[in-house]
């Protein structure tokens, strides 16, 4: 058993409690982690807002990074000592995972949203209660977190020397929207692209276009501060959609259609319009939660005529052993300044870093725990 301090979310208005927590011993797949930092991303506010599960009071949390504790016995690949970044978990057999494709795992609801481990065993408690954790095989609002050995992932000894504060936002956000253009995307050298909403994950999408070398990279968004810090980051073009016609302004930039349209937003509406602005051979990409009760009409002689395609994306189609480190030597090697985005705030003032991502002030809170 692990004695922690967890931040407690009980939904709605309430703030989010730091309480004293016991963790299981970590199960033979399973890896314990002393948390040093954690990104605070959408999915946590969705969670929060019961969007997505788990059931309330929950520990969430789940771009977790820190120094691997304990080890079960099938593990392997990390030991004590190591530092690590924590993402999704998945089940390792089916056939999504067969492929590599672990975000789609048939089980991604089960391993990462119940509230406990897929057999449904608490790994958490306080007293003899049971508390609802292991939020994407982690839930990292925390001082030490119970992860499985599918979503830990050793740093490379080459990022030794970078903090774990900068790394621990790689493991949900920046790696969805750099995914989505390398991976999922594979975004060509030249071609031109639109990204629609410039947080995390478009941001995170517009660096991995300039890796790439797409020309022009359009950033859209209604916030002037969010623009200019892609502009600064690799956009070659802003468009503000509160105070101009983004399909017009588009057009011009990009007269032969865009290759590429990528949307974080999940506004209906939005994702018909960068549609109508593809290229033949265009690929729309989307990874923006939308309601349940939304649907998308397209056209579907412009659909099929075109040759164009539009994919849902989970995760940038990241398999994290390989993409994770991957998006560490980018950083390294300053193609990848995701540090750019990051405020840290102390784990005592998780409710405050959330108000900060939500209001816009700041794109990327990460919590740093008390050593």
């Amino acid at each position: 058993m692990t004695q922690a301090q967890a931040a407690i979310c009980y939904g709605g208005d309430k703030p989010f409690a730091i309480e004293a927590v016991t963790l299981d011993a970590p199960r033979a797949d399973e890896v314990l982690v002393r948390i040093h930092a954690c990104g605070i991303c959408h999915t946590d506010m969705a969670a929060r807002d019961q969007q997505i599960p788990p059931s309330l009071p929950a520990i969430l949390g789940h771009e977790g990074a820190g120094v691997v504790e304990k080890v079960g016995a099938d593990v392997s690949h990390v030991k004590p000592g190591d530092r690590v970044i924590m993402s999704f978990n998945s089940c390792g057999h089916c056939p999504a995972c067969d492929l590599h494709k672990p975000t789609y795992c048939y089980d991604f609801v089960p391993h990462n949203w119940l509230g406990t481990r897929a057999d449904g065993s608490a790994t958490t408690h306080q007293g003899d209660k049971p508390v609802n954790a292991h939020f994407f095989g982690q839930s990292s609002f925390a001082t030490h977190a119970l992860a499985h050995a599918r979503n830990v992932v050793k740093i490379p000894e080459s990022a030794a020397a970078i903090d774990l504060a900068t790394l621990a936002p790689l493991g949900c956000g920046l790696m969805t929207g750099a995914g989505a253009v390398l991976r999922t995307m594979a975004v060509r050298k030249g071609a031109p692209i639109a990204v629609f909403g410039a947080g995390a994950v478009g941001l995170g999408a517009i660096m991995a276009a300039k890796i790439a070398g797409a020309t022009p990279i359009i950033a859209v968004d209604v916030h002037d501060n969010r623009l200019t810090l892609a502009k600064e980051l690799g956009a070659t073009h802003i468009i503000n959609g509160k105070s101009e016609d983004a399909p017009t302004k588009i057009k011009e930039i990009a007269p032969q259609g865009l290759s590429y349209a990528f949307d974080t937003t999940g506004i209906n509406t939005l994702i018909e319009q960068a549609f109508t602005l593809l290229s033949p051979l265009g690929i729309l990409g989307m990874v923006g939660a939308s309601s349940t009760a939304d649907n998308l009409v397209f056209n579907e002689a412009s659909f099929m005529g075109g040759g164009k395609r539009v994919m849902g994306i989970l995760g940038g189609d990241s398999d994290l052993v390989t993409f994770l480190p991957e998006l560490v030597e980018h950083h390294l090697a300053g193609r990848f300044p995701h540090d750019r985005l990051i405020r840290t705030f102390a784990f005592d003032r998780i409710n405050e870093a959330f108000h900060a991502g939500e209001s816009g002030e700041v794109v990327k809170p990460v919590l740093v725990m008390p050593s």
